[in-house]
C-alpha cells in the first residue's frame, strides 16, 4: 500500500482519525491521533509528524527531545469495531526518525533493530518467519486495593501439589455461572460451559482477521478460568511484530467492550500456570514458503539440517542473555520456575516440551521444519525479542556452535547430577541475573545498538531496584511476628 492507496482507503471508509503507532523500548505500544484529512497531504509521508521523544521511556533526554514519526503506508488498518462516524479510526505503524527527517533514530526498536536485521537478511538472500503462540488472561476485573493474598493456601506456602484456589479479586471468575469451575492447571482445551471465553475468542478472531491477522485456531489454556491462546499465521520479522501489537490492541479493546480485562502480565495467578509466548521460527533462502527452507533435511532423523542445529546452538549459547530481552519483567521470573510447564533448563529436543528449544514433529517434511523457542513471554518488546533470537541463531550458524545431543527425557524429572552430567544449564532466576548476562553478550548488544542497550539496561535496573525496595504482603505475613 502506498500513500495514494492510504488516502483512498481513508476516504472510502469515512475515517476521521488515524492512530499513529510505534513502541517504546520496554515494549509498550504508543499512539497519538491525527485527523485523517492530514494524511490527504503528501507532506505527511515526506516530512512525518514531530513529537516529544523525551516523554517516551528510553528515547531521548529533554535537551534533544525532538523526533519525527514517519508513517509506514503498508501497515494502515481500519479499526473494525468502531462504527461511530465521529469516532471512525484507523491505525498505522511508523518508524521514528531524527529531525529532518534525516535518518532512523537509534532509539526505535522497529526501524533501528527489527527492520535493520530484516534488511541484512534480505541482502544475504535470506528471510525469516515467526509464528508466536501468545497466551493471556481474561478477567472480570482487577482491583489492586482488594487483592486476596493467598500464599497460605497450603501448609508449605506453595510447595508441592497443593492447589488452593488462586484469586485475583475476592469475587473473581474462577467459579463459573451454574456452579462450574476450572481447577488450577486443568483448563487446557476445556469446552463450554466450563470455558466461558469461547464467544470472546470468536469475536476477537473475527476482528483480528479484519486487521489482517488470521487466527488458525484458538482455545482455553492450561490455567484456571480465563487463560486463552489464539495462534495466527506466520509472518516475517517486522510484520509479525506489528501483528503482535495488533493482537494485544484488539484483545484489550474487545475485552473492554465486553466488560472484561485482558492482561498480558506473565504470571497474574499464584500457584497456577503463567502466560508464555512460544516462538516458532524458520529461516529461508529467498522468500518464505517460496524459496528453500534452511532448517529442513529429509535425510536427518529429526528432519533437521546442520544449519538448523547450529542455529539451535546459537539460541542455547545466548539463552541466558536472551532471557533479559524475551522475559523482561520482574513478574516474568515468577513464570520461569519448575512445575508450571515453563522452560528453565537450557537444552533442546524434538517434541519434548520440557526443553528450552523444541522441534515440533507434527508433520515430517523438510519444508515444515521449524524451531520453537519457549523462553519468552508476552511482556517483551517483539521487535527486540524476535530480532535478538535471529541474531543468536545466526551467530550459531556463523560459529558452527553444536547444540549437543537432544534431551529425550522429561528434564524436570532429571536429578541435578544427571543434568550436570548432560551439561544442561539453567536460565536466570531473576531479572537482575538475566541483565547481568545480557551486559556481557556482545552479539546481542550489537543487535540492539548502544542506545537501546544502554536505555534498556537503565530502565530494567531501575525496575529491579524498585522491586527490591518494596515491602510485599508476603514479607509482612512471613516476618511480622519474628
Amino acid at each position: 500500500m502506498d500513500a495514494e492507496t492510504v488516502k483512498k482507503v481513508l476516504e472510502e471508509n469515512n475515517v476521521r482519525w488515524v492512530l499513529c503507532a510505534f513502541s517504546d523500548i520496554r515494549g509498550f505500544l504508543q499512539t497519538f491521533s491525527i485527523p485523517a484529512k492530514v494524511f490527504m497531504e503528501n507532506s505527511v509521508f515526506e516530512r512525518g509528524i514531530g513529537f516529544d521523544g523525551s516523554s517516551i521511556r528510553g528515547f531521548r533526554s529533554i535537551e534533544k527531545s525532538d523526533l519525527v514519526w514517519m508513517p509506514d503506508p503498508a501497515t494502515l488498518k481500519v479499526i473494525p469495531w468502531i462504527d461511530d462516524p465521529i469516532q471512525k479510526t484507523a491505525i498505522m505503524f511508523g518508524d521514528v526518525h531524527e529531525p529532518g527527517p534525516a535518518e532512523v533514530a537509534d532509539c526505535d526498536p522497529r526501524a533501528y533493530v527489527a527492520k535493520s536485521l530484516e534488511k541484512k537478511l534480505g541482502d544475504d538472500g535470506m528471510s525469516v518467519i515467526f509464528g508466536p503462540e501468545i497466551e493471556f488472561f481474561v478477567f472480570e476485573g482487577i482491583d489492586p486495593t482488594r487483592l486476596a493474598w493467598d500464599m497460605w493456601v497450603s501448609p508449605n506456602g506453595g510447595a508441592g501439589d497443593s492447589w488452593g484456589p488462586p484469586r485475583v479479586m475476592p469475587e473473581s471468575s474462577e467459579i463459573e455461572p451454574g456452579g462450574f469451575f476450572i481447577r488450577p492447571k486443568e483448563g487446557y482445551f476445556r469446552p463450554p460451559p466450563e470455558d466461558t471465553t469461547m464467544e470472546y475468542r470468536n469475536e476477537l478472531s473475527y476482528y483480528l482477521e479484519k486487521l489482517g491477522v488470521f487466527v488458525e485456531y484458538h482455545h482455553h489454556e492450561v490455567a484456571t478460568a480465563g487463560q486463552v491462546e489464539l495462534d495466527f499465521r506466520p509472518k516475517t520479522l517486522v510484520d509479525v511484530s506489528d501483528a503482535f501489537y495488533l493482537y494485544k490492541f484488539a484483545a484489550k479493546n474487545i475485552a473492554a467492550m465486553n466488560g472484561l480485562l485482558a492482561t498480558f502480565m506473565p504470571k497474574p495467578l499464584y500457584l497456577d500456570n503463567a502466560s508464555g509466548m512460544h516462538i516458532n521460527q524458520s529461516l529461508w533462502e529467498g522468500k518464505p514458503f517460496e524459496g528453500n527452507p534452511v532448517f529442513g533435511d529429509a535425510d536427518d532423523e529429526f528432519m533437521l539440517s546442520q544449519k538448523a542445529r547450529y542455529y539451535i546452538g546459537g539460541l542455547l549459547e545466548h539463552a541466558k542473555a536472551l532471557t533479559a530481552i524475551c522475559a523482561p519483567t520482574i513478574n516474568s521470573y515468577k513464570r520461569l520456575v519448575p512445575g508450571f510447564e515453563a522452560p528453565i533448563y537450557i537444552c533442546w529436543s524434538p517434541r519434548n516440551r520440557s526443553a528450552l528449544v523444541r522441534v515440533p514433529m507434527y508433520v515430517k517434511s523438510p519444508s515444515a521444519v521449524r524451531l520453537e523457542y519457549r523462553g519468552a513471554d508476552p511482556s517483551c518488546n517483539p521487535y527486540l525479542a524476535f530480532a535478538a533470537q535471529v541474531a543468536a541463531g545466526l551467530d550459531g550458524i556463523k560459529k558452527k556452535i553444536e547444540p549437543g545431543d537432544p534431551v529425550m527425557e522429561d528434564v524436570y524429572e532429571l536429578s541435578p547430577m544427571k543434568r550436570k552430567e548432560l551439561g544442561i544449564g539453567e536460565l536466570p532466576t531473576t531479572l537482575r541475573d538475566a541483565l547481568d548476562h545480557l551486559a556481557s553478550d556482545e552479539v546481542l548488544i550489537k543487535t540492539l545498538g548502544s542506545h537501546i542497550f544502554d536505555a534498556f539496561m537503565s530502565l530494567k535496573y531501575d525496575e529491579w531496584n524498585q522491586y527490591c525496595l518494596y515491602i510485599t504482603p508476603w514479607e509482612i505475613l512471613k516476618y511480622i511476628d519474628i
